[in-house]
């Protein structure tokens, strides 16, 4: 007992924090190994399929036309599927000099600014290419004749994925790729 007669409450603070940084750990530990392993999977998909064209153009006398259609559809998506990923794990090309120079407090203002127009940017892009992917429905594709809105829905789910991610890694600085020297 406290000298008012009360139990002191423990630091509420301490139990949220930790509790939501594993919460956060285990969402981003589930989130990036999928979105890469789908987009892995994209990528060998459009490896198989680029060795089919190649194949049946060199070998068998003529490609088919969708080959080179499926492959740009293909690397756009698992680009996109991985591009949420690659951000949290500090692997995209980004310069980090002001951050090095600045002190602590800007630093942090610096790192949620940073989080803010992330946020912001990548929600405005999967908004607008979801609105996009819905108006070219009456379109098909000119070598697999589909709907264009399927290949197109890569934009929103990669940018929606982006977002989910950034959003859970919250405004912490991003990792740095230190280089190596040789």
């Amino acid at each position: 007992m406290t000298a008012g007669g009360f139990l002191p409450l423990p630091n509420l603070r301490y139990f949220v924090d930790t509790d939501m940084s594993s919460l956060r750990s285990r969402v981003l530990a589930v989130s990036r190994p999928v979105s890469l392993f789908v987009a892995s999977a994209l990528l060998l998909i459009n490896l198989s399929v680029i060795l089919y064209g190649v194949f049946m153009r060199y070998l068998a006398g003529g490609a088919p036309i969708w080959t080179d259609e499926l492959s740009r559809f293909l690397i756009i998506g698992s680009v996109m599927l991985a591009a949420g990923a690659v951000w949290v794990e500090g692997g995209h090309m980004r310069v980090a000099l002001i951050e090095r120079l600045l002190p602590g407090p800007l630093v942090r203002l610096l790192n949620l600014y940073q989080w803010l127009l992330t946020l912001g940017l990548v929600v405005a892009g999967a908004i607008f290419s979801y609105r996009y992917a819905q108006s070219v429905s009456m379109f098909t594709t000119s070598g697999l004749g589909i709907s264009r809105t399927l290949p197109m829905l890569s934009l929103p789910i990669g940018f929606g994925l982006l977002a989910w991610q950034a959003l859970w890694y919250g405004p912490a600085p991003l990792p740095s790729q230190a280089e190596e020297a040789v």
